[in-house]
């Protein structure tokens, strides 16, 4: 949790990603992650929160369906969507936060 919020409060945009193993849409989400991570490199974090192992965190962000996706940068939320969405709107959120 320390080392999250440590995360989550650096001046680099990071996204997190609240998935679970065995989720159909969450399944679908993580190989555009893949291609966004790959365009925006170290400009900005991609975290993957696995909600069954951290059911805690998925709890204070009241995250109540997955995928979702909450851009932080400096400790606060940008941007927060839940249900898959295409690289170019992700990039597009990184890039307002750089």
């Amino acid at each position: 949790m320390t080392n999250f919020n440590t995360i989550i409060s650096s001046s680099t945009p990071t996204l997190v990603d609240f998935y679970a193993k065995w989720c159909g849409p969450c399944k679908m989400q993580a190989p555009i992650l893949e291609q966004v991570k790959q365009q925006i490199g170290d400009k900005a974090t991609i975290l993957k929160i696995d909600v069954d192992h951290d059911n805690e965190l998925a709890s204070i962000y009241h995250v109540q369906s997955i995928p979702t996706l909450i851009l932080f940068k400096d400790g606060k939320i940008l941007w927060r969507v839940s249900g898959v969405r295409q690289a170019n709107t992700i990039l597009s959120k990184i890039n307002e936060a750089l």
